[in-house]
């Protein structure tokens, strides 16, 4: 029986990589001159994966926003795995704003994955959805490379991670 080789495809943001740009982000709105004399604020929920914005008006929230993007950025966290919610509006003019970090690879994404790898008709190669990840397995090696090419150039709006390459 041949052997088959496999690897891991899944996603998600290192959330005590959020945790140090979110304290960044603040230590910059209390410097910056824009955010003087402002009740801004950022915070991260770690159990529910969620940053929550609160500024004074939706211009200082966009603002707000692009300070925390730009400190995700450069800790290396992948900005496409950030679904940012809906601005809503408070009392006397301030705006809220919830930004959903994305933990696992949804089941409609990984459905469309698994059907879009099948149409490659690379030979032999099996694709299993396993909660919030996929396998992908083969016995030959240089069909799981090319499986590999083929999900890096392909958007599917989350930045896939590949691990556990054996």
């Amino acid at each position: 029986m041949a052997k088959t080789h496999s690897f891991d495809v899944s996603t998600g943001v290192d959330l005590q990589e959020v945790d140090n740009a979110v304290n960044q982000a603040k230590k910059e709105v209390q410097q910056r001159y824009d955010f003087k004399g402002t009740n801004c604020t950022v915070e991260l929920d770690r159990e529910s994966a969620v940053v929550k914005l609160d500024a004074d008006d939706e211009q200082r929230l966009k603002a707000l926003y692009g300070v925390l993007v730009s400190r995700l950025a450069k800790r290396g966290v992948p900005l496409k795995n950030l679904d940012p919610g809906s601005v809503d509006g408070g009392t006397m003019g301030r705006a809220r704003q919830e930004i959903l970090l994305k933990q696992g690879i949804p089941k409609d994404t990984a459905k469309e994955i698994v059907k879009r790898v099948k149409a490659q008709k690379l030979k032999k190669v099996q694709v299993q959805i396993q909660g919030d990840e996929l396998r992908v397995s083969a016995p030959d090696r240089d069909a799981l490379q090319e499986v590999i090419a083929f999900l890096k150039k392909e958007d599917f709006g989350l930045e896939l991670q590949f691990g556990n390459y054996r």
